[in-house]
């Protein structure tokens, strides 16, 4: 059984809270003043490293005794469970990593136009954070950025971000809606796992890449448009999305990899274009309401457990471009009655058709696919009218 995203992402906080501390070596010199611990760790800007006061709704200061402050450091603000509402102040640049991560009373945020980048893991975990506005300065979300952030609703990227990190807004389960800026090149891996509120998403054509899981349980998602822009759909991109019911794959595509629409169980159909040459494992297993699928004549192979579970599907035909078929490909295909294995197909992995108790496959004389049918005990028929030959 597969872990939940939530103890997932808990153990990679914790590991990369560790690795850093591992990090560490000689700090500067620190100061204080109030409530506050700074650096000067250059041109007499300061840093804060670390808030020690109580405050629900505070206003971070511009200066600390005569020093502009230009950087909240890295876990500044980590598990300050009395804050509710903060003020970044102009002066500010950089919002480290870790800097507001686990501030669970934290519901708002004012992050001002002179912010330029958000670190990893910044406001992880700010479980009561509901709304967001990121200014047009910062041109990158760091990974797991708002990661956590369950009550967050909506949320503006501007024009000025290219790139989405890993699992920036994973498990913000409240997020409805989305606006993904043409400046944006790549989403990465987990970007928007276990945002199962959200319904819709358009990607727009600046886009290349969809990381591994970027989409992964957002099982309230309904439709996709993926952009002629993409090469690159990763692995369980839309793994476990149980609402989705259409999807359409651009030519640029040239593999649907492992996991890629596994779980889909409310997919009904989908065009694989000629760009494909392989559909990896587990690739649309469990897609349970799919009726109907055409493979094309580009695709090579057809990996393990590929259609497990397609209940739905009624037919279908292999190219004649296809090699291999996997291991369980087909199994549990329970409404499958008809599949044609062409001749090219010299290697069917174990159980390839197990549980498909209305199937008959037509197979040709003398080929690969016979003997596996005689092998494995497997109904089969010759793709012409004599039927007598069937022996």
């Amino acid at each position: 059984m597969k872990r939940t995203l939530s103890t997932v992402l808990t153990a990679l906080l914790l590991l990369s809270l560790c690795l850093t501390a591992c990090a560490e070596e000689t700090k500067p010199e620190t100061f204080t003043s109030g409530d506050y611990e700074y650096i000067l760790p250059e041109n007499g800007a300061a840093e804060i490293t670390k808030y020690s006061g109580k405050a629900e709704n505070l206003t971070i200061p511009d200066q600390l005794d005569g020093h502009p402050v230009t950087a909240i450091g890295d876990s500044a603000f980590y598990w300050c469970s009395s804050l509710t509402s903060v003020s970044i102040p102009d002066s500010v640049t950089t919002i480290g990593n870790y800097a507001f991560s686990w501030c669970s009373r934290l519901t708002s945020v004012s992050i001002p136009n002179s912010i330029t980048a958000i670190g990893d893991w910044a406001f992880a975990y700010c479980s009561r954070l509901t709304s967001l506005s990121i200014p047009d300065s910062v041109t990158a979300i760091g990974d797991w950025g708002f990661a956590e952030c369950s009550s967050l609703t909506s949320v503006s990227i501007p024009d000025s971000v290219t790139v989405i990190g890993d699992g920036a807004f994973a498990e913000c389960s409240s997020l409805t809606s989305l606006s993904i800026p043409d400046s944006v090149t790549a989403i990465g891996d987990r970007a928007f796992s276990g945002c199962s509120s959200l319904t819709s998403l358009s990607i727009p054509d600046s886009v290349t890449a969809i990381g591994d899981h970027a989409f992964s349980w957002c099982s309230s998602l309904i439709s996709v448009s993926i952009p002629d822009s993409v090469t690159v759909i990763g692995d369980s991109a839309f793994y476990s999305c149980s609402s989705l019911t259409s999807v359409s794959i651009p030519d640029s595509v040239t593999a649907i990899g492992d996991d890629t629409f596994y779980g889909c169980s409310s997919l009904t159909s989908i065009s694989i274009p000629d760009s494909v040459t392989a559909i990896g494992n587990y690739a649309f297993a469990g897609c349970s309401s799919l009726t109907s699928i055409s493979i094309p004549d580009s695709v090579t192979a057809i990996g393990n457990y590929a259609f497990a579970g397609c209940s739905s599907l009624t037919s279908l035909s292999i190219p004649d471009s296809v090699t291999a078929i996997g291991d369980y490909a087909f199994s549990w295909c329970s409404s499958l009655t008809s599949v044609s294995i062409p001749d090219s197909v010299t290697a069917i992995g174990d159980r390839a058709f197990s549980n498909c108790s209305n199937l008959t496959l037509s197979v040709g004389r003398d080929s690969y696919a016979l003997q596996y049918c005689k092998e494995n005990a497997l109904n089969y028929t010759y793709p012409d009218s004599l039927d007598w030959l069937n022996n």
